[in-house]
């Protein structure tokens, strides 16, 4: 009897032991689906960014009036910037009155805490912000290009990665580790906005603890330090919201800032620490001389009127804040992103030896524990925005070095208290929304040309075909290269385990919650068409004799060159007539005004052009076919609610954290 019974708790114990390997198995391929889906979501809209660098990079290449034109830097333009007194328009709205004084002081910084913690807008009046940017950018330029770092009087230092806009973050590791001090320096790597919502109250702390503790604060410039990067991913349009009335200006100032920041820093002669990483082309001792501060936008050409660009000079710092580590061996163009290398464990081993260093910290990268060791120990990613993808998506980190630079991890994830009210289903359930309504979001980009392709494989119009044939498909369109197949009752739910019901696909795209995400977000064309900058310097780059005027002549010639070195769809004959359909007044050319108003009339025909076609797909589903299934409707309303998240006052002591002692 006992022998039965023993037998069929060991079958039971079996039993139970498989069915949860599965289910973690189940939960692990989730959470590594989700994670692929984010970031290669991320990278491919970085991609997008870099093409603008690369379209500049061949206009100076191949255009030799190119030399003499581009973003003018002159010292006095900047002097004059940081002088001004002009006057500043009131705002509305919630302006507290929290003074701020030169120099500011630990009480000014413990004033600012208390004000940005608050989940009320609560913002300082515009002439604070404007006084604390200008202190700093006049500070900022002192500064050399490569900080150094010394542990000799503290014995210690800590290094934050990327903070996003995630002030609740920020707010974490001073309350964990303490305000700057000469005993407890910092140094942040860069990527201080952009994504989150509070870019410019992180960007302001930051600025007024270096100013408040100069010699315990050292900021590096990070790839969103960069104004043509902040258009398209939210700073900019967050600068304007909080500050509608003054943002141009505030813009201009901030500008200044990230012209003066340090492209690096070392600590002990022996750490280095960049935003990116490097290749086998960088010279820390060319980065030293570097005149940074022409570098107002890194995707920009940074030139000088009268001195040609210096392309090697350009492309060293291009490395240093755009490139990641492989695991293999060489050091390659970074496709994924489009800027910068992937460098290999060869690479580092080189560059290190060369320079006498003996590791380097990194972030630029999203990591799921907040960091990661590459190279044999030799790279270290730190990434200190916690729940950067979705509330729960992944743990924020910031590093502690001692004398002798071994390095502790602390661990954390902010909002942990949010985290707490859910269960484990509803935890993951976040996370996966989020992902499907970024991807959702992404493919609405190309919906038109994902519908042809799938009406290829079915030519009766039933809206049935194998799944081999959707996931091609998808992947042909995308090119992002995801696990379409287990993404496949996702993104058409409802159909069975041999065919895909391709239209549940295409109506997912079309509902509301992805519409309003799309229109939430900035199209490569808002970007571009927000920072004026860029046009003005593709402007000027064409118009060759220098006469504010473009004529078609000079933009055959343009076009000639572009079409040999980066070759289009685009005929030579229609990019003509786009040309002739700029010259609005009908004189034969076209002058600035009229190019950039070519861009505004384009982009609110391309908006238009989208919003009819939602329409008429709208009533042709309903007359041909039925509407959208229940599957997808139910997917719809669990995307959107799964992606609220409760605002609330930010608690630095809500956290979970966790010290990672080093590995031998």
């Amino acid at each position: 009897m006992y022998l039965v019974m023993d037998e069929n708790a060991i079958r039971a114990a079996i039993f139970i032991q498989k069915w949860y390997r599965q289910h973690q198995a189940r939960q692990e391929m989730r959470k590594r689906c989700n994670w692929q889906i984010f970031q290669n979501l991320e990278y491919a809209s970085e991609q997008d960014q870099a093409e603008l660098y690369k379209f500049f990079h061949e206009l100076i290449k191949h255009m030799p009036q190119a030399a003499g034109t581009g973003n003018k830097s002159p010292t006095s333009t900047c002097t004059a910037l940081l002088e001004e007194s002009e006057a500043l328009m009131e705002e509305v709205g919630d302006i507290v009155s929290t003074k701020v004084e030169i120099p500011i002081m630990k009480s000014h910084i413990d004033l600012l805490i208390d004000v940005f913690r608050k989940k009320r807008s609560n913002r300082l009046h515009p002439k604070y912000v404007v006084l604390i940017l200008r202190e700093a950018a006049k500070s900022l330029k002192e500064m050399p290009n490569l900080s150094m770092v010394s542990t000799a009087v503290s014995q210690q230092v800590t290094v934050c990665g990327d903070l996003h806009g995630k002030l609740d973050d920020l707010l974490v590791v001073l309350c964990k580790n303490g305000l700057p001090s000469t005993s407890n320096p910092y140094v942040f790597n860069g990527d201080f906005v952009d994504r989150g919502k509070k870019g410019l109250e992180v960007l302001l702390l930051l600025l007024s603890l270096y100013l408040a503790f100069p010699n315990a604060v050292f900021l590096n410039r990070g790839n969103h330090e960069d104004s043509v990067m902040n258009a398209r991913y939210g700073f900019s349009r967050e600068v304007e919201r909080k500050y509608p009335r003054n943002y141009k200006r505030l813009l201009r100032l901030i500008d200044e800032v990230y012209r003066w920041l340090p492209l690096g820093s070392i600590i002990n002669n022996r750490v280095l620490i960049v935003h990116g990483g490097f290749s086998d082309n960088t010279d820390l001792d060319l980065i030293k001389s570097i005149d940074r501060s022409k570098y107002v936008s890194i995707l920009r050409p940074p030139l000088t009127e009268g001195q040609p660009l210096d392309k090697a000079e350009w492309q060293q710092i291009f490395d240093i804040m755009w490139s990641d580590p492989q695991s293999v061996p060489g050091c390659i163009p970074n496709t994924l992103r489009g800027a910068g290398v992937w460098f290999g464990p060869d690479t580092t081993e080189k560059f290190l030896e060369r320079h006498r260093l003996s590791y380097m910290i990194r972030s630029h990268e999203c990591k799921p524990n907040g960091h990661e060791f590459t190279h044999d120990n030799k790279v270290i990613t730190i990434f200190s925005a916690s729940n950067y993808y979705a509330l729960g998506s992944n743990k924020g980190a910031y590093i502690r070095l001692n004398n002798q630079l071994v390095p502790r991890f602390v661990q954390y994830i902010s909002a942990a208290s949010q985290a707490k009210k859910l269960t484990f289903k509803q935890r993951v359930g976040i996370v996966e929304s989020a992902a499907l309504k970024e991807l959702a979001v992404k493919m609405r980009e190309y919906r038109d040309e994902l519908e042809t392709e799938f009406k290829k494989y079915d030519p009766d119009d039933k809206g049935y075909i194998t799944i081999s044939k959707w996931c091609y498909v998808m992947e042909k369109v995308t090119k992002l290269g995801l696990p379409w197949r287990l993404l496949r009752e996702k993104l058409a739910p409802g159909t069975d385990s041999k065919s895909v019901n391709y239209f549940r696909t295409l109506d997912l795209l079309d509902t509301d919650v992805i519409l309003e995400a799309e229109a939430d977000g900035t199209s490569v064309m808002d970007a571009l068409y927000a920072n004026k900058t860029s046009l003005e310097t593709i402007f000027n780059i064409i118009d060759a004799d220098k006469s504010g005027e473009i004529t078609l002549d000079e933009f055959e010639k343009a076009i000639d060159l572009l079409d040999a070195h980066m070759p289009g769809d685009t005929s030579k004959s229609e990019m003509l007539e786009k040309c002739r359909m700029m010259d609005l007044n009908g004189d034969g050319k076209v002058d600035l005004n009229e190019f950039l108003e070519a861009f505004r009339l384009s982009d609110i025909h391309r908006k238009q052009q989208q919003e009819a076609d939602i329409r008429k797909r709208s009533t042709t589903r309903s007359s041909i076919n039925q509407p959208p299934s229940d599957s997808v409707t139910k997917l719809a309303n669990i995307i959107s609610k799964n992606t609220l998240i409760i605002e609330q006052d930010i608690d630095p002591m809500d956290c979970e954290s966790k010290i990672i002692e080093p590995t031998k």
